[in-house]
């Protein structure tokens, strides 16, 4: 054999289950297809701007800890965080601006000025989300979840799960509404659900604990979120761990119902005792692996899954600070208006006219990623991938014109004029450039019939010594889910091969 394992995509979920592996002895190479580390957290260069591609700040950074400390290391040898407060900056229809800090006592001076009962209602909200993110929830981040069996011995093993498992069953926005009653305040904390890329009512109800999470500390890596993979692939090498880029895999070899390798598009073939995937599992089982190889009910069950919405980013270079108050901005909307959102535009493949809108202003938190007196602004929205009029090839100059405008109307910011570059990632872009089917920013859509024993399995199923990691796997998409995802994997494997 030529490696003991054999890694496909240098996202964060790869990357650390490689590292673990590395760490522990293997021999392992990392294949990415693209000339750098992260996938949907990375960031590039582009006319004197760093620009971030997908993810933009660090929520439940204590999963990277976890990893480091598995790897003997230390998080800041690695990764230089620079703590976020305020969290969100919003702005409201009438123009009205408020902020909410990581404080839990500045939030509930804050909320107060909204309603007094919700305040009240934010401690209890705060204290539940505590429990919830720090004992249950987050206790099964780098758990399996594979199968009933895994869920059964998790919640065993950690009791209080089972006090919040009705957050599984019950969806975000009635979540939501059994703490609030204030229309903004509702409006204020109904972006998570678009967190993991669904609306309100489709969106499973421990998300909405993100609301809390989040004010147990936020973070930007200095030099922009390839810091994140970067640091992790740079403990990994240390391990003498081998990545090569540019590097785009067309095949998982397999030797009857084992996988023994990869083929390249070039036709190289490389052989290794295991395989991990961290690219989409549709696009892995039906293509890497081929239908013909999968069993009937492995067929079905793969081709049922729906990929995750996309999300087209502008990213902007300007010559002056821009009129805002917090690295992440938002124009909220009400829960309606999110489940409008996807029911009558997503669902019917056109581009909303309002709605969920986040800016990310990385400069704010670190000026390195520009010219001195120049600043970075990320866009970001969801959208189809089917445009009912339109093709986002042909038509991304007029997307970016209809963002600027919405800009100017629902946050009062006037950016035109000091635009020095302009660039606009489609959902044709992501899919071409990462590979993911449909411009899928989050794997696979993560309702209650896509999540935990009924995402695919870390480990495969079907393939011996296959296995997964990243957005398609348990529990989703996002920075701290993703690592999480290749602690497993690794840990599997440590167990099957170690």
């Amino acid at each position: 054999m030529d490696y003991d394992a054999v890694v496909i995509g240098a996202g964060l979920g790869g990357l650390s289950c490689a590292s673990v592996l590395a760490r522990n002895g293997f021999k392992v190479l990392v294949l990415e297809n693209t000339g750098q580390v992260g996938g949907c957290c990375s960031s590039f260069d582009h006319q004197g701007y760093r620009f971030d591609i997908g993810a933009s700040i660090v929520e439940l950074k204590w999963v990277i800890d976890d990893l480091f400390h598995k790897l003997g290391k230390r998080t800041e040898d690695f990764i230089d965080f620079i703590p976020i407060d305020p969290i969100y900056g919003f702005f409201t229809a009438d123009g009205r601006r408020f902020s909410y800090p990581v404080s839990i006592e500045g939030t509930r001076e804050v909320i107060a000025g909204f309603s007094p009962e919700d305040a009240i209602a934010w401690d209890r909200f705060a204290e539940v989300g505590s429990e919830a993110i720090n004992f249950a929830f987050g206790k099964v981040m780098s758990e399996s979840m594979g199968t009933m069996k895994d869920m059964l011995r998790v919640a065993a093993a950690n009791p209080k799960l089972a006090k919040y498992l009705k957050y599984m069953v019950l969806n975000f926005e009635s979540v939501l509404c059994k703490f609030f009653k204030n229309d903004t305040v509702r409006a204020s904390m109904s972006l998570q659900s678009y967190f993991v890329g669904l609306p309100p009512a489709l969106c499973p109800g421990y998300v909405a604990f993100l609301a809390y999470s989040e004010h147990e500390g936020i973070f930007y890596p200095r030099g922009g979120m390839i810091g994140i993979p970067q640091g992790i692939a740079d403990a990994f090498t240390q391990f003498g761990g081998e990545i090569r880029f540019n590097s785009r895999v067309d095949k998982v070899l397999t030797d009857g119902k084992r996988a023994c390798g990869v083929e390249l598009a070039d036709g190289t073939q490389i052989r290794s005792n295991v395989v991990v995937s961290n690219i989409n599992a549709k696009t892995l089982y039906l293509q890497l692996v081929g239908e013909e190889k999968l069993p009937a009910w492995a067929k079905r069950a793969i081709k049922s899954y729906e990929v995750s919405i996309p999300a087209p980013m502008i990213m902007l270079g300007l010559d002056a600070k821009p009129d805002l108050d917090a690295h992440h901005s938002f124009c909220y909307a009400t829960l309606d208006e999110m489940n409008r959102i996807w029911f009558e535009d997503y669902a019917n493949n056109r581009v909303p006219d309002g709605g969920f809108m986040l800016i990310s202003w990385p400069t704010h938190a670190d000026p390195s990623l520009a010219p001195e007196g120049h600043h970075c602004l990320n866009l970001v929205s969801f959208a189809p991938y089917d445009l009912a009029d339109g093709d986002w090839d042909r038509d991304r100059e007029k997307y970016l014109d209809t963002m600027l405008g919405l800009l100017e109307k629902n946050f009062n910011l006037k950016l035109r004029d000091h635009i020095q570059v302009a660039k606009v990632n489609t959902p044709k872009d992501f899919e071409r450039l990462l590979l993911h089917p449909r411009g899928a920013v989050y794997g696979l859509q993560s309702d209650i019939t896509c999540s935990a024993a009924f995402r695919p399995g870390a480990r495969s199923r079907v393939v011996k010594g296959l296995y997964l990691t990243g957005a398609s796997t348990h529990l989703g998409g996002g920075v701290a889910p993703t690592i999480g995802s290749g602690m497993v994997a690794g840990d599997f494997i440590l167990k099957d091969f170690g």
